[in-house]
């Protein structure tokens, strides 16, 4: 009987843990795109210790930027925030040192604006301050990530 509870107990302790662990972070996908329709990939939003917003990007599939057409120099990442204000996370390369032979991908930042939505872009200029939204590659839908 004691053996049971204490079972029980343990069993009721990992389950919160692993709930409020979960509940901690927020995972969606990207949707179909129309450029690159065999693209697949999630983005998780974590909020760190620092209390700043923690993003992981996982692609695969992902044809490099130049060969697109027309081509382009790079992916850029995007953060829009819920002012629809875009924020340059930085380049995704397409490289052989980023990407493997099976077109994965990985992205991962740490940003203080709290994140709406992701997009990537193709774009020449990877320094470039707004999106070209003409050349959107991926995006989330409105992302439901909690407050810090």
């Amino acid at each position: 009987m004691k053996t049971t509870k204490i079972t029980f107990l343990a069993y009721l302790t990992s389950f919160i843990v692993i709930l409020s662990l979960s509940s901690c972070a927020v995972k969606a996908r990207f949707l179909t795109s129309i450029i690159v329709p065999a693209a697949q990939g999630t983005v998780q939003i974590k909020i760190d210790d620092n209390k700043n917003y923690l993003i992981k990007i996982k692609l695969s599939n992902l044809a490099p930027s130049t060969r697109l057409s027309p081509p382009k120099e790079a992916y850029v990442v995007w953060l829009i925030t819920d002012n629809n204000n875009a924020k340059n996370l930085g380049q995704l390369n397409s490289t052989t040192n980023f990407m493997s032979k099976n077109l994965d991908a990985t992205f991962e930042t740490v940003s203080a604006f709290k994140p709406f939505k992701i997009i990537i872009t193709a774009e020449n200029d990877i320094s470039i301050q707004y999106p070209s939204f003409s050349e959107i590659i991926l995006t989330t839908g409105n992302l439901n990530v909690k407050d810090r």
